[in-house]
């Protein structure tokens, strides 16, 4: 992943050296010119020299032959080694030269050379004809070295002309070039700076869009895409990420509000019906006996059904129960309708007691007969048919309840579990049992409802057995 730093120090070390290779290329093109501008300018001086070396040469020559005096021999040979060295270094850099003019004007200082030594040595034998001859000859050496000296002279500036019509051409191109290369740095820099500052405000702005949105409390907006492979990714995956959490949060708390007002709704309306409950168990416990004594033992155990319903009704609704004592009190319920209705109605139930060890939410299976029973037989004359059975389907535990009752279309199931229809002795409606089935196991789609004109209604409670187990363990522990 690159980090902004090393954005950063790649913006500014492409910008360094771009701006060192302009000063470093400027810097070498005046020294390609200053190094040939000094060269030409060497070979001036350096002919100049030859030309008055030349001439000391033979004055030296000249001034033995007229005063014979050995130091003039000393500072002759000094004279000679000065115009041989300077003659190297001229053979040394031909630049501007003719080979063939530099071979002659070489000849012409070694001649000139010669012909003095043999003046001298000519001297030194007192043979007048002989070194008079050779003085003489150097001389005439001399004088026309110093012609070719200045023709060569000539020669050299006019080739210097068009060397600095040549350097005014390239100071003329590499000005050009500098401009050129030194608009290109500042345009690339530019580019670099606009690219860097985008690569780091766009995604800020993106951020801070979202920000604001979650501030507003819009927690379901688009994720923040930040296309960089540096720390703000990083940063709006971490955005996405808590935005998410507070969502699921704000979820948790909001089902956890409605389970409480669920709770509380259905407490309260246990806490209307609680007029003095002990009072009211130990008066139908008191005519329950008296029945038993006066042997009306169906009286006894219609009085003991009521009983049994009441105590277990006005119970804590926020505990948890066994779904074998629902399907007790289910039970205890249809003996008192069974009592009332006589042959009109008939309870069947159809109950495997090992799928019934599970903890459910209190009064779930209650309700769903009291629907069936309300809105299914009650108005029929005769034959009216609830079932209850309880069994296990895969994983799966399945409590259903049915009756042969009218049925209802798609329009009346609707309004049939909405909350404002509840049943008659507990006040609860199968709104309220869905609401609770999805809080209590987190997870919805748990209460499955088939009806149709002329079949009667099913209702379907799906308790996942492997969650049912862990939450009566931790019961249990």
């Amino acid at each position: 992943m690159k980090t902004i730093r090393s954005k950063l120090l790649l913006y500014f070390f492409v910008f360094v050296i771009l701006f060192n290779v302009v000063s470093i290329s400027i810097f070498f093109s005046s020294r390609s010119f200053l190094l040939e501008y000094d060269s030409r300018f060497k070979q001036f001086l350096l002919l100049n020299e030859i030309s008055q070396t030349s001439d000391q040469l033979y004055d030296k020559a000249n001034q033995y032959v007229v005063e014979r005096n050995k130091k003039v021999i000393t500072e002759f040979h000094r004279v000679r080694y000065q115009l041989n060295e300077k003659t190297g270094l001229l053979q040394q850099d031909q630049k501007g030269f003719d080979n063939i003019q530099l071979k002659t004007y070489i000849h012409m200082v070694q001649t000139l050379i010669q012909e003095c030594e043999l003046s001298i040595g000519f001297a030194i034998q007192d043979d007048i004809d002989q070194y008079s001859l050779h003085l003489k000859e150097a001389r005439n050496t001399s004088s026309y070295l110093q012609d070719t000296t200045l023709s060569l002279i000539d020669l050299e500036l006019t080739d210097y002309q068009s060397f600095y019509a040549h350097l005014e051409k390239r100071n003329e191109s590499f000005k050009w070039f500098t401009l050129f290369l030194f608009n290109t740095t500042v345009l690339l820099a530019i580019f670099f700076a606009l690219w860097f500052s985008r690569g780091i405000n766009k995604p800020v702005q993106i951020l801070s869009k979202a920000a604001s949105e979650v501030s507003a409390g819009k927690l379901d907006g688009k994720p923040v895409l930040i296309q960089s492979n540096d720390e703000l990714k990083l940063l709006g995956e971490t955005f996405n990420l808590m935005r998410k959490n507070i969502r699921q949060y704000i979820s948790e708390i909001e089902e956890k509000s409605e389970l409480d007002s669920l709770l509380k709704e259905l407490e309260l309306k246990h806490l209307q019906n609680q007029i003095n409950p002990h009072f009211l168990f130990n008066t139908l416990n008191t005519i329950s006996r008296m029945a038993y004594f006066e042997q009306a033992e169906e009286t006894s155990k219609l009085i003991h059904s009521v009983s049994t319903l009441l105590r277990y009704s006005l119970n804590d609704i926020n505990q948890s129960v066994l779904l074998r004592e629902e399907a007790k009190v289910v039970i205890e319920y249809f003996h008192i309708q069974q009592t009332r209705f006589s042959d009109r109605i008939a309870f069947h139930t159809n109950i495997d007691e090992d799928c019934t060890n599970i903890l459910v939410p209190r009064l779930i299976l209650q309700p769903l007969v009291e629907n069936a029973f309300i809105h299914g037989v009650e108005s029929m004359e005769e034959g009216g048919e609830i079932f209850l059975a309880i069994y296990a389907e895969g994983e799966k535990i399945i409590a259903e309840v049915k009756d042969n009752g009218a049925g209802m279309p798609a329009g009346a199931l609707r309004k049939q579990t909405g909350s404002v229809h509840v049943g008659h002795s507990t006040g609860i409606g199968l709104e309220n049992v869905m609401r609770r089935m999805a809080l209590f196991y987190q997870s919805d789609h748990l209460v499955k409802i088939n009806s149709s004109p002329g079949n009667g209604t099913s209702v379907r409670l799906i308790f996942p057995q492997k969650e049912a187990a862990s939450v009566e363990s931790n019961h249990s522990g």
